[in-house]
Order: C-alpha cells, then sequence, then structure tokens
C-alpha cells in the first residue's frame, strides 16, 4: 500500500523534521524546487536537450517559494523564465523571500498584469500559487489570468506543471474550493503522495510524481491508529495477500453461497458467482427461486444450483456450516419476501456481501440497518450511498467554499462506522473503509484508467470477487480492497470492448503475472 497525507500530516512532518535539526526549511525549498525540475525532465525529455521559454507563477507563501527556485534552477539550465508573484513580495514566508531575493539576481518579477501575453510566448507554465495549505477560493483578481490559462493551454498546447497541487484544488479532498481551479497535465509532490491526488481529481490532473525530499521522519502514529489513507497497490512489495491455492479439500477454500433473483433477472448472480469461482472459492453455490431452476440450469456447469423458495427455505440452508460467505444484491428483488430473505441472511451473521438490490431494501427498511454485523461488507455506487445515507451525501455533496472540504473519505468512514461495517463506495476513485477508521483507495486514475469498467453487470463480478474472497478466509477490509484491485486489474488485462462477462476471465493471466 502507498500511504498518503492530508495537508495537516504534511506540515507536521516538515515542522518535526526541522526541530529535529535534520533539515532547514530553505534546504527542503531548495529540494522541492530541485524535484520539480527533475520531474518537467523526467515527463518530457525533449525539454532537457535545449532551451525553452517558461512562465512560473508564484503565489505569496511556500509554494511560491518553491516557484522561485524552479525559476532560478531552469534558468540555470539555459531557459528563458519569466516569474510573476500574486502578493506582497515583503509580506513573503522567511524561505520564500530568500529565494524571491536570489532570484532576482537574474531576472525580474513582473507584474501579473503582463502575464498573459507572456503565456503566448512560452511552452511551459508553473503553477506555484498556492499548494495544499489552500484554505479558501482563489481570489478574484487570479479569476481573469484563470481564464485566459485555460483557453490558451488547449489552444497553443502549452504543458503545465503544477507544485503540490493544481491552485484551487483542496488537498485533502480533491474538490474545487470555490469556483474555479487550475488544470494541470502534470502535478508534482513532495514525500507522499496527498489524499487529492487519487480522489475526485478527475479534470484537473492528468499526471502526478512524488520527489523525496530527504524527510526520514515519520509519525507512526498515523499508520497505528488508522488515520492513514492507503492506495492499493498489490504489486508493491509485502502487499500482495496469499493468493495462492494449496492441496486442500476443495470446502478448505471456502463455499460462496450467491443469491439469485426471479426468472428473467438471472445473470447478475450468475456473474457475481462466476467471479466467487475464479477468484478461488472451492464451492460456488447459486440460490434461486424454484421457478429459476431452469434459466440457470441451462447455462451453469461448475457452479452448483439449488431452490431457495424463502427465508425459512434459507435459514434452513444455512444450517450448513461450509456455506462461509454470502452475496445478496445483485438483481436480487425489491418485494417484501426479498427483504425477509435478506433479513434470514444478516441474521446467520455470516460473511456477507450487500451489493445492488440488498442495498435499496436496507434504504426501505431502516430495521435491516440494525441486523448488519463486522463480516459484512456494503458495495454502494453513489445512488446507493445517497440512499443509505441521505445525510452523509449531502454533505459530501455540498459545495467546498473553504478548506479542507468534506471529502469521499470522510464521508466512507462516516458511513462504515455507522454501519458498524465496511463500506466500499465504488468510482473511479473506490474509497474502502471500516468502522475502525481503517482506509483505503482503489485509484483506477492515471495510468490505471479504465473507463471501459463502466458497464452493466461490472458491480455485479466485482462483488462476486469479494464474496469469494470471504470464502477463502479473507477479512472484510482486505477482501474489498484486494477484490477492487484485482477488478481494474482484469480490465486493464483486457483492454477496450470489455463486458462485464469478459472481467473475472482474465483472473487467470492476471494471477499469472503477480506470480502467483
Amino acid at each position: 500500500m502507498t500511504e498518503l497525507l492530508t495537508a495537516a500530516q504534511m506540515r507536521a512532518i516538515e515542522q518535526a523534521a526541522i526541530e529535529s535539526g535534520e533539515v532547514t526549511g530553505l534546504e527542503l525549498m531548495e529540494r522541492a524546487g530541485a524535484g520539480v525540475v527533475e520531474a518537467i525532465f523526467e515527463e518530457w525529455p525533449e525539454l532537457a536537450k535545449t532551451d525553452h521559454r517558461a512562465v512560473v507563477l508564484c503565489g505569496p507563501g511556500n509554494n511560491g517559494g518553491d516557484g522561485f527556485v524552479v525559476a532560478r534552477l531552469l534558468h540555470e539550465w539555459g531557459w528563458e523564465v519569466e516569474v510573476f508573484l500574486y502578493g506582497d513580495e515583503g509580506k513573503l514566508p522567511p524561505d520564500a523571500k530568500v529565494n524571491c531575493a536570489r532570484w532576482r539576481e537574474m531576472g525580474e518579477v513582473a507584474s501579473l498584469d503582463n502575464i498573459v501575453s507572456a503565456f503566448t510566448e512560452c511552452c511551459l507554465f508553473i503553477d506555484a500559487l498556492f499548494g495544499t495549505g489552500l484554505t479558501r477560493p482563489l481570489p478574484n483578481a487570479v479569476s481573469a489570468i484563470w481564464n485566459e490559462w485555460m483557453r490558451l493551454r488547449v489552444e497553443l498546447d502549452i504543458k503545465s506543471v503544477s507544485i503540490d497541487l493544481p491552485s484551487g484544488v483542496c488537498s485533502d479532498s480533491g474538490k474545487e474550493i470555490g469556483n474555479f481551479s487550475f488544470a494541470s497535465e502534470l502535478v508534482v509532490s513532495f514525500h507522499r503522495h496527498k489524499i487529492a491526488h487519487f480522489i475526485h481529481s478527475g479534470g484537473f490532473i492528468d499526471s502526478t510524481l512524488t520527489k523525496d525530499i530527504g524527510l526520514e521522519y515519520w509519525q507512526e502514529h498515523w499508520r497505528n491508529n488508522g488515520q492513514l489513507v492507503r492506495v492499493i497497490n498489490l504489486r508493491n512489495d509485502g502487499d500482495l495477500p496469499d493468493l495462492v491455492k494449496v492441496d486442500e479439500h476443495k470446502y478448505e477454500s471456502g463455499h460462496a453461497y450467491i443469491l439469485s433473483g426471479p426468472p428473467s433477472k438471472t445473470g447478475a448472480a450468475r456473474l457475481a458467482a462466476r467471479g466467487a469461482l475464479r477468484i478461488g472459492a472451492g464451492v460456488v453455490t447459486v440460490a434461486c427461486p424454484p421457478d429459476a431452476l431452469a434459466e440457470h440450469a441451462a447455462q451453469l456447469n461448475a457452479i452448483m444450483l439449488t431452490p431457495v423458495a424463502d427465508a425459512q427455505a434459507l435459514t434452513a440452508v444455512l444450517d450448513d456450516e461450509r456455506i462461509n460467505a454470502i452475496c445478496v444484491g445483485p438483481a436480487f428483488g425489491l418485494d417484501q419476501d426479498r427483504a425477509e430473505v435478506l433479513a434470514a441472511v444478516l441474521t446467520a451473521k455470516r460473511a456477507t456481501v450487500l451489493d445492488a438490490d440488498s442495498l435499496t431494501l436496507i434504504s426501505q427498511n431502516s430495521e435491516l440497518l440494525d441486523h448488519l454485523h463486522a463480516k459484512c461488507v456494503l458495495t454502494p455506487h453513489a445512488g446507493e450511498f445517497a440512499r443509505l445515507f441521505p445525510d452523509i451525501a449531502e454533505k459530501l455533496a455540498a459545495p467546498s467554499t473553504k478548506g479542507p472540504a468534506y471529502s469521499k473519505v470522510d464521508a466512507t468512514r462516516e458511513a462504515a462506522k455507522r454501519a458498524g461495517c465496511v463500506v466500499l463506495f465504488k468510482g473511479v476513485d473506490t474509497v474502502i473503509a471500516g468502522p475502525d477508521g481503517r482506509c483505503a483507495i482503489n485509484s483506477a486514475h492515471y495510468e490505471r484508467a479504465a473507463p471501459w469498467l463502466a458497464t452493466a453487470g461490472s458491480g455485479d463480478v466485482l462483488a462476486g470477487f469479494i464474496t469469494g474472497l470471504l470464502a477463502r478466509g479473507f477479512t472484510p477490509m482486505q477482501a474489498a480492497e484486494t477484490g477492487a484491485w484485482l477488478h481494474v486489474e482484469c480490465a486493464l488485462k483486457f483492454g477496450p470492448g470489455l463486458i462485464a462477462e469478459d472481467i473475472a476471465e482474465q483472473l487467470p493471466q492476471v494471477f499469472r503475472d503477480l506470480g502467483l
């Protein structure tokens, strides 16, 4: 897992390092500026081969100080650099003021009135206006610059870099604070990525790099008390869970039980069942209303099939303790008898994935909320989340007028604590939280973008993946994290043209690629 930081956590780490004598603020600023230049040349190697022209917009804080360092280093590389400052030079923080003075030995600090004409002559714009510490909307004085920049960046194909974050974006939520923000092809951050780099960042950031600035100090208590948010990356050393199957009896790999809906609505359950089987559950059974048996039987082979007429029948079936994971929801139905079956599932206290129709049933039958338990995993998309947790969703959707703004991370954590179980809030930035505050993001941004996952039945397969992992003995949090990550990996393996039936069929190759 890659650990992410809030703005406050990053400030605390920097301050502790400075107070320890490990490094000075001026040294950190120099390293940050050097990291930005290094990142620019990594992203666009052609820019390192000869001189070019850059515009640097510096802000009134230390982000602006980083910008002055970048300007100086590019100038020393042979570039023509124009620097603009928003704010009073005399009120810059001490370290930023030193670097402003160092820049002035090389060039001018120009008036903002001339920045638009400078845009038309540059090949690179560096946004060093506001970084992680922004807590208010961008000032109106910047609005005209923003309007021209957003027009010219496309018209003239100007490359763009933001230091820490595009100015106007909240570091902790990825939301715009106010009505507008800059957008960048490349964002360069330091020490660790910030939460905003992986949630709600669509349209603001195309690519992100993190540069080491020599901060050895790390506050272990954040990791130990669950405050840190992580980005799931099972390719990292030590992150890959035990997905290998050894010589076992099939029931030692678990029995996943997938509840189906009525005739003509059975495909979703089969998609989930196939996902559970492919991910390694030893036995998978589809349990359906008796009148749906023929429909399922025509299409199932390795997956077992059994009739379950009602809640009473299900309760009897669950006397078999080998059934250790249940999936309920995909095209399950919304009639009252379905709510009774769902209540029986929850009463059994088995590891349970609640998806699709089951989430709607819970939102319509408040007494079902009381039946949720620690072995459940809820998998809502945005609409289902709003039905389940309307007050939380309202806070999340509210305009952000100050920072740190209420984020998808905050919302998912609050929902998980209220439900008393793991909540997987779907999206490009799928957020997974446990009731104890642990939180992870399964990002489908940047090189992991998989827009073709937005296809009917994709979520049913994900529910099956998680159910299969629960059957294999994974904890709810681990099953949700692993299932979500593998879901995206399967989509990337197949590529464009993906339909839901293709997803689980990519798992064998994904497992081979992981060395399993």
